[in-house]
């Protein structure tokens, strides 16, 4: 008898979305607001559980590296696994930590969000995990502890010092809908902490273009880490437990550090940004309007937090140029995709104009539109 013979359980399948950030970046860990959408790129699992001990993962992109192991080695594994499968073991992991029975499983994972492009791929790759092994082993297990299990696995068995904002877009966004976080309350309640801020842009005549410029990055090394040190060593400067202490850039005088005060004057003025465009898309004003922000986003990340590169600001530079109402990077930075907010009628036009600004430095673009999406869950 096969091994997928002796499952004692139907094959599913489920999805993740990746999520593009409208605006809000590196407020998550600060207990700031952010403000995503989940895209239309998914991570696919299909799962079964089993009646030994075995955890099994298998990549459609990595047909080399599957893995089976009992899941009590989880822990003493992990540095031997291929990278990509310490995501969903990670999952599995803490799962397992926490103490739900986790039984024999087998996770298959298909993705279509791209890599390195600040799309969230490796939250989708957790959250579809995730939501396999709760319906398959944990069923009482709520979304909050869902989003803390995915992003625990991230941080704690990866090593990735990812916030809060990636997982908890994959989950909790819905079709049609921007989502409206406040880091400090969700994270700080049993409820509540989240609204969901309709976001239809077609309505409007309007698209919003995610243009992955080729440049990669990987969070779990490198600046990321850096600039989560540089904020909590701000907000110990300040006497704060966190830089959401700070309203008023004002207060941010006590900083003496040249770093680390424009590291703070980023976050409080992207908290600000973010609550001004949630205003504005709740007021029924003309998305038009939130551009300048936009705009305002990106110079700051660009200047004060010093997370873009010259390809992200070349790419900027080229949409706004050609007509986009507001563009900046997204993502953690290091590398990734900006987003465009453009007229429909002109977005072929900003689409052109970066890729042909990026191919003179030799990267080669891919364009995808933020349709805002369903998050994580079971698929028909």
């Amino acid at each position: 008898m096969t091994e997928r013979e002796e499952s004692s359980g139907g094959r599913r399948r489920w999805s993740a979305p990746g999520r593009v950030n409208l605006i809000g970046e590196h407020t998550d860990y600060n207990d700031g607001f952010v403000l995503p959408l989940a895209i239309p790129l998914v991570v696919t699992c299909v799962g079964a559980r089993h009646s030994d001990d075995l955890v099994r993962v298998s990549s459609r992109q990595r047909p080399g590296e599957s893995v089976r192991l009992p899941a009590g080695s989880l822990a003493t594994e992990r540095d031997l696994l291929p990278g990509w499968a310490r995501y969903p073991l990670g999952v599995v992991a803490e799962f397992g930590r926490r103490g739900h029975g986790i039984e024999g499983s087998e996770l298959e994972f298909d993705g279509a969000v791209p890599a390195g492009a600040g799309l969230s791929s490796s939250a989708a790759l957790c959250c579809a995990a995730a939501v396999a092994i709760r319906d398959l082993c944990a069923p009482a297990v709520g979304d909050r502890e869902l989003i803390d299990i995915a992003r625990a696995a991230e941080n704690d068995y990866v090593g990735a010092p990812t916030g809060i904002l990636d997982h908890a877009a994959s989950i909790l966004c819905t079709e049609g809908h921007a989502l409206f976080l406040d880091v400090r309350a969700f994270t700080g309640a049993a409820t509540g902490g989240f609204e969901q801020i309709p976001f239809d842009l077609a309505a409007a005549g309007l698209r919003l273009l995610v243009i992955d410029t080729g440049q990669t990055h990987d969070h779990a090394e490198g600046g990321y880490g850096t600039r989560r040190a540089e904020c909590a060593a701000a907000a110990a400067a300040l006497g704060v437990g966190s830089l959401r202490d700070i309203d008023e850039l004002a207060a941010l005088s006590g900083l003496t550090d040249p770093v680390l005060y424009r590291r703070a004057r980023h976050v409080v003025s992207e908290n600000d940004r973010v609550r001004a465009v949630a205003a504005l898309l709740l007021s029924g004003a003309d998305p038009r309007e939130i551009g300048p922000l936009l705009d305002a986003g990106h110079d700051s990340l660009r200047d004060d937090f010093e997370v873009s590169t010259d390809v992200l600001d070349v790419a900027v530079g080229a949409a706004r140029e050609a007509g986009a109402h507001g563009s900046r990077m997204v993502g953690g930075g290091f590398g990734g995709s900006i987003i465009a907010l453009v007229d429909t009628a002109a977005a072929g036009r900003v689409e052109g104009s970066v890729r042909e600004r990026l191919a003179r430095s030799g990267f080669e673009s891919r364009t995808f539109e933020a349709v805002p999406s369903p998050g994580a869950g079971p698929v028909d």
